[in-house]
């Protein structure tokens, strides 16, 4: 599950709510629906990682290890005033040389992202990987958690009574979508949060990612 840096463009409109979105309902108007749980991604050029040996080259003939990120998954508890999420992964590594054993830690990060741009809280952790020798692959799993207001994820009573409104055909706003307001549009940004998960990669590791 990757994702840029950027918060979903999906309109969702009844804060701190669960349930199905996208169904026509009986009037024949759309409805979303709006958690106040984060959506949990990895952002573009962050889910894997390659080590070179010599550490100063990018040549194929350089891989010493590679590692990806898969199997992310989040549960989100937003029952109190601190919407908390708990997301667990793994880490799939391979090697190049495989005639000892070898232990290798990789660093990772957890970041919370506010209207798509703003980071307010970042953890960074690590997950330890081990070879036995003769073994060319290695797997290790990882946890990390957010916690978010609860308050700060719920969208202001006066922009969900325009967001839900229902309106009529025939009438002057009918068919105007109330998110080209930008006062609306606003506050749904600000009240939207994501948990972005990756590999906390050194400038050089992350131009090899967008580059190669």
């Amino acid at each position: 599950m990757k994702a840029p840096l950027l918060a979903a463009a999906c309109v969702l409109v009844l804060g701190g709510c669960a349930g199905r979105g996208g169904e026509i309902d009986a009037t024949g108007g759309i409805t979303a629906v709006r958690s106040a749980c984060p959506a949990v991604a990895i952002p573009a050029n962050t889910g894997d990682v390659t080590l070179f040996d010599p550490a100063a080259s990018t040549d194929a003939s350089a891989i010493d290890v590679t590692a990806t990120m898969t199997n992310v998954r989040s549960t989100c508890n937003d029952a109190g005033e601190q919407v908390q999420t708990a997301v667990t992964f793994a880490v799939d590594a391979t090697r190049t040389r495989t005639d000892a054993p070898r232990d290798v830690t990789l660093p990772y990060f957890i970041t919370v992202v506010q209207g798509g741009s703003a980071v307010v809280a970042k953890r960074v952790g690590q997950v330890a990987l081990h070879f036995n020798a003769g073994q060319r692959t290695a797997q290790a799993s990882g946890r990390a958690s957010t916690q978010v207001s609860r308050a700060a994820a719920t969208l202001p009573e006066d922009v969900r009574r325009r967001l839900t409104r229902k309106r009529k055909a025939g009438e002057e706003d009918a068919a105007v979508d109330p998110l080209t307001t930008p006062e609306v549009r606003q506050a749904v940004q600000r009240a939207t949060f994501e948990a972005l998960v990756g590999f906390q990669l050194t400038d050089a590791q992350l131009r090899y990612n967008a580059t190669r």
